[in-house]
């Protein structure tokens, strides 16, 4: 693993020996800065993994360097040192977006356990980073809206490749909004139809009296408002693709003429004995469970097994979160053109949140939050407050206010308190599997749960 750099930004000369030689020591690489100014430029040379902020500079408020530096490096954890301790402070520095805030003197093991933390954070933000960048060395043949970094993702795309070059019919399954038409759309082009039509009916979307009538066709006359024949769907896609969208929902009077399509590829026309052949490929997909629905009798057995000749399983987002970051840059830069605006990404915040958000509407909830966060911000970067209030870990209400009027120590304990109750909680009463969870050793563990009478 590579050495971790750190910038210290300090004016006092003992303090800032003592903390550089502390992480010297326990296998950090050092870099120090005096002024506001020089640690500003170091930060932009040297890119450090993580940066601890003296409050008060000879040259500057630091408030006003941590606001520069979030503004140059926005998934750099800052964490501010100061030996002006107030409530008031911490509460700035924190929603100018500070990782933590330290009152001197520092306690040296505390501080090495929350840059610990913080870099594991930190972590999450560099692999995101680092897909982002092997986003353009994808193969040609994926549009730029298909983002595939996870494993899953991978295989599903080989998958649909491989399959794309026969003429087998081909099921897609998986959750509303994981993009089964963009998938749909795919195969049709990587086929040998690709210079033939494509053409997509949401089988869900019309009426069952008119969804026979869009697939097949009708004559003149052959009901009230036939004016004139129609071509179906069918025939507008001879020689091309036809996307079954929400196969589920589609009519059991209507399974068996679709089922006759698949098998020899003829029908007829609504008020018509006329037999058409056609040369369709059917790609069919669905969000239901149709194996259940044939045991309940709600789709037709036989006509299941023409679909799934083959199918294709198209992971939900949070089972592909790999994908989540890459596919938020790519929603953001193209909203942001869209809008005219000059964004440049996510604070660590907002992307830690769509991160760890579960993401029941899958790809196209994600599209949504993005847009929505595009027409909001009024900075350069999308924060936490531009995405929606569900997305905020606080769920609508922010934990931390109810500290705010606390003394900052008194707040301190306070939050440790509820975090190793939880922990303790979490793993069952089992010592050594909480302080795992807090990153703490068990000894310092033993002796907190005696300071706070948790035992």
């Amino acid at each position: 693993m590579s050495q971790k750099r750190i910038l210290i930004i300090e004016d006092d000369s003992s303090q800032r020996e003592i903390l550089s030689d502390y992480l010297v020591h326990h296998g950090f690489s050092v870099v120090t800065a005096m002024t506001g100014s020089e640690g500003i430029k170091q930060a932009q040379d040297k890119s450090p993994d993580l940066i601890l902020l003296d409050y008060k500079l000879p040259d500057a408020d630091g408030l006003e360097v941590l606001t520069e530096l979030k503004e140059r490096l926005p998934l750099t954890p800052v964490i501010i040192i100061t030996a002006f301790g107030s409530v008031d402070k911490a509460v700035n520095a924190m929603r100018a977006g500070a990782f933590y805030y330290l009152t001197k003197p520092v306690h040296l093991e505390e501080l090495l356990l929350l840059i610990e933390r913080a870099l594991k954070k930190a972590r999450l933000e560099q692999e995101v980073a680092s897909l982002r960048r092997q986003v353009s060395g994808w193969p040609d043949f994926l549009p730029k809206e298909i983002i595939a970094q996870s494993s899953a993702m991978k295989e599903l795309l080989n998958l649909a490749r491989k399959v794309a070059e026969t003429e087998a019919t081909v099921l897609l399954l998986g959750e509303s909004g994981t993009g089964k038409e963009v998938l749909a759309e795919l195969i049709h082009r990587l086929s040998p139809r690709r210079d033939k039509p494509l053409v997509r009916i949401n089988c869900a979307a019309i009426p069952g009296g008119l969804l026979e009538s869009e697939l097949f066709g009708h004559e003149k006359g052959a009901f009230t408002g036939a004016t004139k024949a129609k071509q179906g769907l069918f025939e507008a896609a001879d020689h091309g693709t036809i996307f079954l969208d929400e196969i589920g929902d589609l009519p059991l009077e209507l399974q068996a003429k679709l089922l006759r399509v698949l098998q020899n590829g003829t029908f007829t026309r609504v008020g018509s004995v006329k037999e058409i052949k056609v040369d369709v490929r059917v790609i069919a997909a669905t969000n239901r469970n149709l194996e259940e629905m044939v045991k309940e009798e709600k789709f037709r057995e036989d006509l299941f097994w023409r679909l799934n000749v083959f199918s294709l399983n198209i992971p939900s987002l949070r089972q592909r979160r790999e994908d989540i970051g890459p596919l938020a840059d790519f929603f953001c830069s193209r909203f942001a053109q869209k809008y005219n605006k000059k964004i440049k990404g996510f604070t660590r915040k907002a992307l830690e949140a769509l991160l760890t958000y579960d993401f029941p509407g899958n790809v196209r909830e994600l599209e949504n939050i993005v847009e929505r966060a595009v027409i909001l911000t009024e900075s350069d970067y999308i924060t936490l407050e531009d995405l929606p209030p569900y997305l905020h870990k606080s769920k609508g209400s922010n934990p931390a206010q109810d500290f705010f009027d606390l003394p900052l120590m008194e707040a301190v304990e306070k939050l440790e308190k509820m975090r190793i109750a939880q922990a303790m909680q979490e793993a069952e009463g089992i010592k050594t599997k909480a302080a795992k969870l807090l990153g703490i050793s068990e000894r310092v563990l033993r002796y907190k749960l005696a300071k706070y009478g948790l035992e």
